[in-house]
């Protein structure tokens, strides 16, 4: 894919206008001041609590830094749309299939004025969005109950009300880290031009299962056998029982 160039759309606030733009360079970004309400709270801490931290993010390649920038290009809310590290579950689907939105975060004085929802539109906006799998994991011990006043419940519904606009729907998963509270969310966007092949793969995926990189031969012919088994009976529960279609506020 060829360079992809940034974009910007105006956000008028009570607090005055702010910028939201997407595809930040690690150049833009180091030009930027870092508020410094992106930092550790009681029972809270940013996602990335250093400019230095949103340049790296920035290096990766297709990788989507959007900015919301208040007066001298201060920088009062991001968003990181990346692809997973190729250690994670979800990087298994193939390359560059599956993207993740890492973060989105507006600092406690500047909440309640619809930044997370732009700074959201600005990351799905990638040009090739309808090629991908887009996907958000939301753990409820790193969301800012204290700092927002809510429950970890609201908090939940807040995501999904920010997130569902953009064609983002609740998945059933077994991941281990996702499973371990009720309240964890796990959202994704399917591409209009994603195959019926990957389709099929994702719900193999999102049950730690991929039968298209097994071995045939032997006992690895029946571990394969044992394994479909296995992931069908989960498959079948999760399509029975569909479960209803980061730090914005």
């Amino acid at each position: 894919m060829g360079k992809i160039f940034s974009s910007d759309i105006g956000l008028p606030t009570p607090k005055g206008n702010v910028r939201i733009r997407s595809f930040c360079s690690p150049a833009e970004i180091r030009k930027c001041t870092f508020d410094p309400q992106f930092t550790s709270h009681p029972h809270f801490k940013s996602l990335y609590t250093s400019r230095e931290l949103l340049e790296k993010a920035a290096e990766q390649p297709g990788a989507n830094v959007v900015l919301a920038l208040g007066e001298h290009n201060h920088i009062i809310g991001y968003g990181v749309l990346a692809y997973p590290d190729p250690g994670e579950r979800w990087a298994d689907l193939g390359p560059e299939i599956m993207m993740e939105v890492a973060a989105i975060e507006v600092c406690r004085s500047w909440r309640s004025h619809k930044l997370a929802a732009s700074i959201l539109k600005m990351m799905v906006v990638h040009p090739q969005a309808e090629e991908k799998i887009l996907y958000m994991v939301g753990y409820s011990w790193t969301w800012d109950l204290n700092g927002t006043g809510k429950t970890a419940q609201q908090y939940r519904q807040m995501l999904i009300n920010l997130f569902k606009p953009h064609r983002f729907k609740e998945f059933r998963t077994n991941e281990p880290n996702l499973c371990l509270k009720p309240e964890n969310l796990f959202m994704c966007r399917v591409g209009n031009n994603i195959g019926q092949v990957i389709l099929d793969r994702f719900k193999w995926l999102r049950f730690g299962l991929s039968p298209w990189t097994w071995k045939v031969n032997g006992q690895d012919k029946q571990d394969r056998q044992d394994k479909a088994a296995f992931g069908r009976r989960h498959l079948a529960a999760g399509e029975q029982n569909p479960v209803n279609p980061v730090n914005p506020v």
